[in-house]
């Protein structure tokens, strides 16, 4: 028998395969059964909840990824610019055209409501110097023009009493002017009947008015103009700024709805989607009727501001002037001298030296007005005012010789006579100025309302027209929708 030969093989290594064997995989040992938790240990946490924002987005990115979605979410972003073009046009323009309204109907007619006041006030002041000058033979239409000037300041403050706000510095000042008219007028009414008795005491009794007059109500009822007069500038401050705010959305929307229809045409080859052409057609006209619109009213406002705000502004500040030289020409004659102001070394009569500033600011103010008036109607009562001013002067300088040469009844009838007295003088001036300012008034409302009326109907217009905008986007981009159903 021949040897046998025998191998140790170890059993963690598989046997050689022999030949015609086949190679069986190695089987891994089986581990071990996990251990059973106890049974009072608690579960294992849940995994949180994502958030509906969180799922939207998702869904939102997944949308995206699809023609279909991405249509949809163009349509939303269309609509969704018009309608926010619309509702601030809409708001900025409702701002606007009520504030153009109140320029109008309201801050003008109160600022001229105020110029009135001082104006009325003034005059009766100056109404009741010459009646005091006339003495017993004060003239009925002396008489009667003081009582009508009373009668309009009280007016006029019960009507801005009426439009101030509440607890605004003007209602303050209109309540104590309501306290000091009648103080006046009790001041005035003892001085007439002192003077008719020819006591002295009289003339103590009209300058303790006239004082009460320029140092206590006429500085009031300025303060009055001038609030109201900043209120007027805070309108036109509110009604004459550029929309911005909707212009830019106006011009967003139309090159989003251009890009959405040339996206369209580079997919379909369609020129026309005509829901998203409805779109751009009523964006484009809201978007002109507001820069064209507004740039008229625009137009028409400062029109109204610098031909007839102004010019009112200098004319009402120029009859203030001739009123004020007037009241002080007549209490030159009834103070006699008792009243003295000294400048420098030399020493004037108090009323004769405001006079002369007085006549240098009716002056100036009537240059400013010749330079302001913008056509015949208007510069031809203001030319004819500065010649019944330059006679007014020389008059007055004649009357002023004769009272300081002791001709007291002389310088009186060249001031209040019935021919040839400064009392002619300034009535004209008083006429001129009137016409002028009716004049300029009429200008004012004309290009005030022009300009008003550019901003009628434009928020609802512009509201209208936004949501058919915003429909027209939503149909467009659905009749693309539905060739993917």
């Amino acid at each position: 028998m021949g040897e046998v030969t025998v191998t140790y093989t170890p059993k963690s290594s598989p046997p050689p395969p022999g030949p015609g064997l086949p190679v069986l995989p190695a089987v891994p040992a089986q581990a071990a059964p996990p251990a059973r938790p106890p049974e009072n240990a608690p579960a294992p946490p849940a995994a949180p909840r994502r958030t509906a924002f969180a799922e939207g987005l998702d869904q939102l990115r997944s949308a995206a990824t699809t023609e279909p979605g991405r249509l949809r979410i163009i349509g939303a972003l269309l609509a969704l610019l018009v309608i926010a073009f619309g509702a601030v046009t809409a708001w900025q323009m409702t701002d606007r055209a009520a504030a153009a309204d109140d320029v109008l109907t309201r801050s003008q007619p109160l600022s001229s409501d105020a110029a009135d006041i001082y104006r009325s006030l003034a005059d009766a002041n100056t109404a009741a110097s010459s009646g005091f000058l006339a003495g017993g033979q004060e003239s009925a239409a002396t008489r009667d023009r003081y009582e009508r000037d009373i009668r309009t300041a009280a007016e006029k403050l019960v009507n801005a009493a009426a439009n101030a706000e509440p607890g605004s510095p003007s209602t303050a000042t209109i309540a104590e002017l309501n306290r000091l008219l009648p103080e006046y007028k009790g001041l005035v009414e003892r001085a007439r009947t002192y003077n008719r008795q020819g006591f002295p005491v009289g003339g103590a009794y009209l300058r303790y008015a006239n004082e009460k007059m320029q140092k206590e109500m006429l500085p009031a009822a300025e303060d009055l103009y001038k609030k109201e007069n900043q209120r007027l500038s805070a309108d036109y401050a509110g009604a004459t700024p550029y929309p911005w705010a909707a212009i830019a959305l106006g011009v967003a929307a139309l090159a989003a709805l251009a890009w959405a229809q040339h996206r369209n045409y580079r997919r379909t080859h369609r020129v026309l989607n005509h829901g998203l052409v409805a779109a751009t057609a009523t964006a484009t006209v809201v978007l002109l009727w507001l820069v064209v619109g507004h740039t008229v009213a625009r137009a028409g406002l400062d029109d109204s501001y610098d031909h007839g705000v102004r010019s009112l502004n200098v004319l009402h500040d120029a009859r203030i002037a001739s009123l004020k030289a007037r009241g002080n020409e007549n209490l030159t004659l009834v103070a006699r001298g008792a009243e003295t102001k000294k400048v420098g070394e030399e020493t004037y009569d108090a009323y004769d030296y405001d006079f002369g500033r007085d006549i240098k600011a009716l002056a100036a103010h009537l240059a400013a007005a010749e330079k302001l008036a913008d056509d015949t109607s208007g510069e031809r009562p203001v030319t004819a005012a500065v010649g019944n001013m330059t006679e007014w002067k020389k008059r007055h300088t004649a009357a002023r010789e004769q009272d300081e040469n002791g001709n007291y009844q002389q310088a009186l009838d060249r001031v209040i006579g019935p021919k040839g007295a400064t009392g002619e003088c300034f009535d004209s001036v008083d006429e001129n100025l009137r016409t002028a300012l009716a004049h300029e008034e009429t200008e004012f409302k004309r290009a005030a309302g022009d300009g008003r009326d550019a901003l009628t109907g434009m928020p609802a217009g512009a509201a209208v027209l936004a949501v058919l905008g915003a429909a027209g986007s939503v149909l467009g981009i659905g009749r693309r929708l539905s060739e993917y159903r």
